[in-house]
């Protein structure tokens, strides 16, 4: 099979040699081998674990994406974010701890523009209220 694994950046695996697939969604984990129904799931942080036909295992850590299987031979997967290693254990511990970092910026952005929303709708519906009661009566 064929895999390819894209982030905005970067074109990070592009190998014909796959054997297996295994990833993990929302619903768990699953395995793509050759001949699989054509496929689309959406990835949360996750890692990815290949095998390729002369025995190699190799990992990819993902931080949400997209992941689609077509004609039973093309696995493509396009995230934000992700790190490709052939150690398991050194990829989770180099690469987790970015991804927990960058989901807690953007949280504390998501906050930070919910409360600019709130006090904009609050200073619009002040001034209305000052409009009004300065408005002569009719």
């Amino acid at each position: 099979m064929k895999l390819t694994i894209t982030t905005p950046l970067d074109v990070l695996v592009n190998r014909e040699d796959i054997l297996s697939l295994r990833a993990e969604d929302v619903t768990g984990g699953f395995g793509i081998l050759p001949h699989h129904a054509d496929f689309v799931t959406a990835l949360d942080v996750t890692v990815m674990r290949w095998r390729t036909l002369s025995g190699e295992t190799r990992y990819c850590a993902v931080n949400k994406g997209i992941l689609i299987v077509t004609e039973g031979k093309y696995i493509a997967v396009a995230s934000r974010e992700a790190a490709v290693g052939t150690d398991l254990a050194d990829l989770k511990q180099r690469v987790f701890g970015a991804f927990e970092v960058a989901e807690a910026l953007e949280s504390k952005a998501r906050l930070l523009q919910e409360r600019f929303q709130a006090e904009t709708v609050r200073r619009i519906q002040q001034y209305l209220h000052q409009e009004a009661d300065i408005a002569p009566p009719p």
